[in-house]
């Protein structure tokens, strides 16, 4: 967060499963024991008004849209209520280049930290137009290192999405899904963490099981 008496914009991105709500609750919880003052932002989340992550931890959260201005919901605040330390945002992966911008001018002209969490690339293995704006105004960019893996025990580092079984590299950019776990069975969309070279090939969990690969 503030070094040297100065706000940051710090962005935390990882791939699914790395952890990245659960860091985002965990520094939330430091900073308010602190004696400081945030706001929590999602957008799209599984649990809808909240930040919540897949270990069980959950806090109420601001859902924002596409349109929502982040400049006037804090000056608004700060008029309310007063002082504002930080601001918390998960999901930032689906916000708008715009409304990254907003983010740096509150970093730099009304001095409240920013720490903005998602992940990079979406299911086609391309950034998020929002990712991509975080990678380029960040002050400080932190690949979050939970080891997230495919079904096959190498790293994870693709997104895909998985419709009807198959993995597909065509569609909107925003289709929310859960992601499998263990032995859940998975729904007619979802997403699952594959290493690349399984990504390329399209083989999931449930392929990889029927061929006798990898036991469910």
């Amino acid at each position: 967060m503030t070094r040297n008496g100065r706000a940051e914009l710090v962005w935390c991105y990882g791939t699914m499963d790395c952890g990245k709500s659960t860091l985002a609750l965990q520094n939330d919880f430091n900073y308010s024991n602190a004696g400081r003052r945030g706001l929590l932002f999602t957008m799209h989340d599984r649990a809808g008004a909240a930040i919540s992550s897949r270990i069980g931890l959950a806090r109420p959260a601001a859902v924002i849209d596409a349109g929502f201005d982040f400049v006037t919901a804090v000056e608004e605040h700060r008029l309310r209520r007063g002082r504002l330390d930080y601001l918390i945002c998960d999901e930032a992966q689906f916000y708008s280049p715009t409304q990254v911008d907003q983010l740096a001018l509150i970093v730099d002209e009304l001095g409240v930290d920013v720490e903005a969490f998602g992940i990079a690339t979406d299911f086609q293995s391309r950034l998020f137009p929002g990712s991509q704006r975080l990678f380029e105004l960040a002050d400080r960019r932190v690949e979050l290192q939970v080891a997230a893996l495919c079904w096959c025990g190498a790293a994870g580092n693709q997104n895909a999405r998985v419709v009807d079984g198959k993995v597909v590299r065509e569609g909107s950019t925003v289709l929310v899904g859960d992601t499998v776990h263990g032995d859940a069975a998975p729904a007619e969309i979802h997403y699952e963490l594959l290493c690349r070279r399984h990504w390329r090939l399209g083989v999931t969990r449930t392929h990889a099981a029927q061929q006798g690969l990898f036991p469910l």
